[in-house]
């Protein structure tokens, strides 16, 4: 016997429905594997715990941990002093660093200037160029056609420019 579309239909969000169902219940298995394989940190456990004691109808203040408590005023000085001695140092160490450069510059500049003067200046050259990032060879051939292109556009208008003004003038003349 052929079964009518309404059978069909019925027998189809039947089918759906239960694997809807075992979708959601191989969801919900492999979320509380999630939840045992997945650390929490003591930060994030923590707040959550916090949450929870305000939801239970806990006051924030008797919630709060006893390493959450105000440092005393001379904890506060002493930080501040220590954070006072540890940017003095890297001060100095900065100064110290930058006072090396300046000698190690100073050495390599009196160095180049025993060379005599057009040797100087061929070393100081060649060290330049040592420094220049030089382009590739698509990049140089890219330039170079954007260059050509260019001088052939200027080349055409200054040609339309000449030929029009050698027209004006021989008409005024």
């Amino acid at each position: 016997m052929a079964k009518t579309r309404a059978q069909r239909k019925a027998e189809r969000r039947a089918r759906e429905a239960e694997e809807r169902k075992r979708s959601d219940e191989r969801r919900g298995e492999s979320h509380a594997q999630h939840d045992t394989q997945v650390p929490v940190s003591g930060d994030v456990a923590e707040i959550e715990a916090m949450e929870r004691g305000m939801g239970a109808g806990a006051s924030e203040a008797d919630l709060t941990l006893p390493e959450h408590t105000q440092p005393s005023r001379a904890e506060r000085r002493a930080e501040a002093k220590a954070q006072k001695e540890s940017e003095k140092r890297q001060v100095d160490e900065r100064k110290r660093r930058e006072r090396e450069q300046l000698a190690k510059k100073q050495k390599q500049a009196s160095a180049e200037r025993q060379r005599g003067g057009v040797i100087g200046f061929l070393v100081s050259c060649w060290a330049e160029l040592k420094k220049v990032q030089w382009p590739d060879r698509e990049t140089l051939i890219q330039a170079t056609a954007v260059t050509i292109i260019f001088v052939a556009v200027a080349a055409a208008y200054l040609g339309a420019l000449d030929a029009l003004f050698n027209f004006l003038i021989k008409r005024i003349l």
